[in-house]
């Protein structure tokens, strides 16, 4: 089974009687091999969540058209949201940095050994620090210096090029710009923000002085979906790490920014998994 093309189903709809009985019949019938099944019924908002990663026993490989055809009626009749998607196609992700090159650079080290299935479509930065970092990999970088005077115009511009690549994730890898509400409206759902810290938590310049100036006992961070509320979006994942009265500014920085690489790269590789779900502000995640 393991070289078989897979694909993956995720599924949200209202709760009710029969929904799992309904899909593993649609997959029995079509000698569908599930290989993970996962499922959640949130009873506080009646809604109920599953992704389904199948194969098809044989040689048997129809498109993934062909089976969202045939799913149709099964998803009208317990009014799903649903997608398939072919899991072995690699999601197309677009990747926004500043100067700090930690996020970007555990990014590209995933992706060069398989472990985050994904096509980096560009890299886009305000400053031309980290241009080498994605020319040396052959990977397109955009320069879009922001200013108050063109920061409309250069969300546009920056909307054309995930249009015109297919980008189907934004992944704000240490980017230091607030988004606007218009941006932050159009890439609803498919624009993860990477925080310094277990939020919440202390905002602005130079976050891990003011934790060290507060004498904290951990320091984290957070993945979220990116909204119009600054750094309150839907948290996909967070990781926190102890520590005493002998970390300086500079040991908590360091500290920190190993979380903020691995916590974002969870985050990545469950949304092209297809395992995170929106439910109002919080998330679903398998």
């Amino acid at each position: 089974m393991k070289d078989k093309p897979a694909y993956i189903l995720r599924v949200s709809c209202p709760g009710r009687v029969g929904i799992v009985a309904a899909i593993g019949n649609f997959m029995a019938d079509r000698g569908c091999f599930i290989k993970e099944l996962h499922q959640y019924d949130d009873l506080s908002t009646g809604r109920f969540f599953s992704t389904i990663e199948f194969v098809f026993e044989g040689n048997h490989k129809p498109s993934v058209a062909q089976i969202k055809a045939a799913f149709e009626v099964t998803a009208l009749r317990f009014d799903m949201e649903w997608e398939i998607h072919d899991a072995t196609e690699p999601a197309k992700v677009l990747i926004m940095v500043s100067k700090y090159d930690h996020c970007l650079r555990d990014l590209l080290y995933r992706r060069a050994t398989g472990e985050l299935n994904i096509e980096i479509t560009a890299v886009v930065s305000n400053h031309e620090d980290l241009r080498y970092m994605a020319e040396r990999e052959g990977i397109p970088f955009v320069h879009l210096p922001v200013t108050k005077a063109n920061k409309a115009e250069q969300e546009a511009t920056l909307l054309r090029l995930i249009d015109d690549t297919a980008s189907e994730l934004v992944v704000l890898a240490r980017y230091m710009q607030v988004l606007t509400d218009t941006l932050c409206t159009a890439l609803a759902g498919r624009c993860i923000n990477i925080h310094h810290s277990f939020l919440p938590g202390f905002k602005g310049a130079k976050p891990y002085y003011q934790a060290y100036e507060r004498g904290v006992k951990l320091i984290g961070a957070t993945a979220h979906y990116v909204t119009g509320d600054l750094d309150e979006g839907p948290i996909i994942e967070q990781m926190v790490e102890r520590v005493d009265h002998g970390h300086d500014p500079q040991h908590l920085t360091q500290v920190g920014r190993d979380m903020e690489a691995q916590t974002l790269a969870r985050a990545v590789k469950y949304h092209v998994r297809r395992r995170v779900f929106q439910n109002g502000l919080r998330t679903v995640v398998f």
